[in-house]
């Protein structure tokens, strides 16, 4: 897919190719989750559209950074998106190994904790909050870890002196990862809590 067709600017190309993610995640949450509650419906959205982000665009960064780096990847169709990122932080242009490291473990492992839970939701399976906790543990960790080691050394890869930079790019997409999994391992921690009371108060 050749990105131009949303024009030259690199933001509107980024932004075209994160509404795009959307777009298929709402589709596929009609179609699969149509006879669901809104509830889960908005459920099985954000986890559908968490794994197409993590397989296509973190897994993209991933097989361009494995094979050379973004800089390199000229060919690669989604290179322009991660190289417009890059301009916020420059890790991402030049295969840092910290952010390759948690990219591995994102595209492979978070993916199919992803699919896992959306199965579950389909499922109306309760099991879903112990997988729930552990993706959301592991991408709120990734956050952590993504940006802590910059802060320790002065944030020598950051360039915040753009508000393009630091309040979409940095803050904005980023703080998505941050809240989402956090209320959603907060909702997880509640239930699970709420369903030991019940079974204890059976129990007595």
């Amino acid at each position: 897919m050749d990105l131009k067709v949303f024009g030259d600017d690199p933001t509107i190309q980024g932004l075209a190719v994160w509404i795009l993610h959307l777009v298929a995640a709402t589709f596929v949450t009609i179609i699969i989750g149509f006879k669901k509650t809104t509830r889960v419906k908005l459920l099985l959205l954000w986890f559908i559209y968490d794994l197409l982000i993590h397989v296509i665009l973190e897994g993209s960064f991933l097989y361009m950074s494995l094979l050379g780096s973004v800089a390199t990847s000229t060919s690669h169709p989604l290179q322009p998106v991660w190289l417009e990122y890059s301009r916020a932080d420059a890790r991402w242009a030049h295969s840092d190994p910290t952010i390759i490291s948690l990219e591995i473990l994102t595209v492979i492992i978070c993916s199919f904790l992803c699919f896992m839970i959306v199965i579950l939701l389909l499922r109306d399976s309760p099991h879903r909050h112990f997988v729930q906790i552990i993706l959301c543990v592991m991408e709120l960790y990734g956050n952590w870890m993504t940006f802590c080691p910059e802060w320790v050394t002065g944030s020598i890869n950051l360039d915040t002196s753009k508000p393009l930079y630091l309040w979409l790019y940095l803050i904005f997409m980023n703080s998505i990862w941050l809240f989402i999994p956090f209320l959603l391992l907060l909702e997880s921690c509640v239930e699970i809590a709420l369903s030991f009371e019940q079974n204890v108060f059976l129990v007595s």
